[in-house]
């Protein structure tokens, strides 16, 4: 039989009595009701909100895989794929359910990451109700857990999705599990199982679930009653499918990210630097916690700036921290729980295997917080046990505090408004002076030039060049800037800066060709369009903008074969019809003109030059046909 602990004894007690402990069904639903409801007023605002120019491109936007929806292509896509160095099957589907139900509309696609935050929330609750009983408690950290700013990036940002899905997954497998450990059967171990593979295929965070199951075991499911040796091996032997999973999970995952290019190499982040990093991340995770401020989409890499001290005195801290947890495992066993929760759950997203340039990020303590929330909801109730308003200033200081987060989580999510407010807004809050913090000002300038604002958009731009001169693509978005600003040769300057940075560059390649064209320099303007298609033969706009210079030189059929590139490799591209029209009709080939000027006028019927060549063609056609019939 299950036991969970009571939380005023805390002596063992069977799941099958929870209804002496648990507070009336009104009272419970109340507290549902408070959840759901507080939860999406405080995020209400998401539904005004943009997609946003990080990631969001290439999991929504501009990914034409998640557009399509539901076919049988983007189906097997999602399945198999290792776009942007993850595997994560079940979150591909989620946005491609998303783009069949709402499209384009980034209203429908915010709800979503809302609506499963809410059910994370709820499942939260429930699940540490029905192992421990303690309905405040209980209440209390999904409370903290729904309104916490930390967690706005996990809801407010649709490219992670994959966080607030697996955390789904995660929760209803350990709903799973308690039915399991309540009467232990093939049955019910298969839900859990099913579960946790659908979480491992939403993001592989879940790998640590496993380890988290024990601690349960520990407490409050107190399945260590009986013998302990005997308990223990067999908890860790059922474990075994979950661990087989989780390391089919560690190899799929540590394989794509390699691929991607995903993981950073020892020479960019030595082992010290990430060491150190992740020491201190232990402890600004927990700062951030008590006093969320300063929150940002982008925690530049400290590198090599981050003192070996710093890196000991909070190796320190977290063992003294530890060999408490340890000590005080049975007179309070959820410190232990929770302690080791926040540090186990933390491993796979600590930057000890680097992935990018990032030192920390708020949406990886989504699940581990969970873990300190326990601590504070049991804590403190016993601390303050001796205390005769104990009731009183518990439910004052709950209240205080819960609605203060509410107010700081409101604010938060404004920040997430589209991509000029959130980089605007990690720009003021966070240390500059770091290399890698130039995705913040890229991203940002790449957001202004988008709304016209071309001269702050050069500002930052700049801004990027003067923490990392060396960085080939920013000398590209840079000259892209300068050139729509009509400075010219400042944009040439940096195209070729970027060039000569990066030879195998093939947009920067591209775009000097466009730049060159556009000064009336053909010759040179094709020599870098063809280095371009020669670097990334698949490049489809290169193909086109060759084909167009080469029309200007009066190449025509090495121009018709480049036109013909771009619509194999685009087949929607209405300019690329519209002109291999042009060229074929230069060639005397009027009839195939004529097929390539319907299918442009097709897809885009408001085209005037398409629709003036076509007419001119028609004309060449008949007049052909008349003279043939002329004796």
């Amino acid at each position: 039989m299950l036991v969970v602990s009571n939380r005023k004894t805390n002596r063992p007690i069977s799941i099958d009595h929870f209804n002496f402990f648990e507070a009336n069904k009104t009272l419970k639903i109340a507290i549902c009701i408070f959840l759901a409801v507080s939860t999406f007023a405080v995020y209400s605002q998401v539904q005004d909100h943009e997609f946003i120019n990080y990631d969001d491109d290439k999991y929504v936007t501009n990914n034409e895989y998640v557009k399509a929806g539901f076919t049988r292509d983007s189906v097997g896509w999602a399945l198999t794929t290792s776009y942007n160095s993850n595997w994560h099957p079940m979150t591909w589907l989620s946005h491609m359910l998303d783009a069949q139900l709402f499209g384009p509309n980034s209203k429908g696609h915010h709800l979503t990451n809302l609506l499963f935050h809410i059910a994370n929330v709820l499942l939260l609750f429930l699940v540490l109700l029905r192992m421990t009983g303690a309905l405040w408690q209980s209440g209390f950290v999904a409370a903290l857990f729904a309104l916490h700013p930390l967690n706005v990036e996990s809801v407010a940002w649709v490219a992670e999705r994959k966080n607030v899905l697996s955390t789904f997954f995660w929760l209803l497998t350990m709903w799973a599990y308690i039915r399991y450990a309540q009467k232990t059967n093939l049955k019910r171990y298969s839900l859990v199982i099913l579960f946790f593979a659908m979480g491992l295929m939403s993001k592989p965070m879940l790998v640590t679930l496993p380890f988290v199951l024990l601690l349960l075991d520990y407490w409050p499911l107190r399945r260590l009653q009986s013998d302990r040796r005997t308990a223990i091996s067999r908890l860790v032997y059922e474990k075994i499918p979950l661990l087989v999973l989780v390391a089919g999970s560690v190899v799929t995952t540590l394989t794509v990210q390699k691929m991607g290019g995903a993981l950073g190499s020892l020479n960019a982040f030595p082992i010290q630097e990430r060491v150190i990093n992740a020491l201190v991340s232990y402890w600004l995770y927990l700062q951030k916690m008590i006093w969320p401020g300063g929150l940002a989409i982008f925690y530049a890499h400290p590198e090599n700036t981050l003192s070996v001290w710093k890196g000991l005195a909070t190796a320190a801290l977290l063992a003294l921290v530890t060999t408490a947890a340890i000590r005080l495992a049975r007179r309070a066993p959820y410190f232990a729980v929770g302690w080791f929760w926040y540090l186990g759950t933390l491993i796979p997203v600590i930057q000890l295997v680097q992935t990018g340039s990032i030192a920390m990020a708020d949406r990886y303590a989504y699940v581990p917080l969970i873990g300190i929330f326990i601590i504070i909801a049991w804590g403190l109730p016993e601390l303050l046990a001796k205390w005769r308003l104990r009731s009183r200033i518990l439910t004052i200081a709950a209240g205080i505090w819960i609605s203060t987060l509410m107010l700081m989580t409101w604010n938060q999510v404004s920040h997430w408004k589209n991509s000029i407010t959130i980089f605007s807004h990690a720009i003021e809050v966070t240390d500059i002076e770091y290399p890698d913090f130039l995705l913040a000002h890229n991203n940002l300038a790449n957001a202004l030039l988008a709304e016209g604002r071309t001269g702050k958009a050069i500002s930052h731009y700049k801004m990027a060049i003067n923490l990392m001169p060396d960085y080939a693509v920013n000398h590209n978005h840079l000259a892209n800037a300068l050139f729509a600003e009509q400075k010219t040769e400042e944009a040439i300057s940096h195209f070729k800066m970027a060039i000569e940075l990066m030879p195998d560059y093939a947009i920067a390649h591209n775009n000097l060709g466009t730049v060159l064209l556009a000064e009336q320099k053909t010759e040179e303007a094709i020599s870098h369009y063809k280095t371009a298609v020669k670097l990334l033969p698949d490049y489809a706009t290169a193909h086109y903008n060759l084909g167009f210079a080469l029309m200007k030189e009066k190449k025509t059929g090495e121009a018709i074969f480049h036109f013909k590139m771009a619509i194999q490799l685009e087949p929607n591209n209405t300019n690329a019809h519209s002109n291999l029209g042009n060229a074929l009709l230069a060639e005397q080939k009027t009839k195939e003109a004529i097929s390539h000027y319907k299918i442009a006028i097709n897809l885009k019927p408001d085209n005037p030059l398409a629709l003036q060549n076509f007419k001119m063609a028609l004309l060449r056609l008949a007049e052909k046909k008349k003279s043939l019939q002329t004796p």
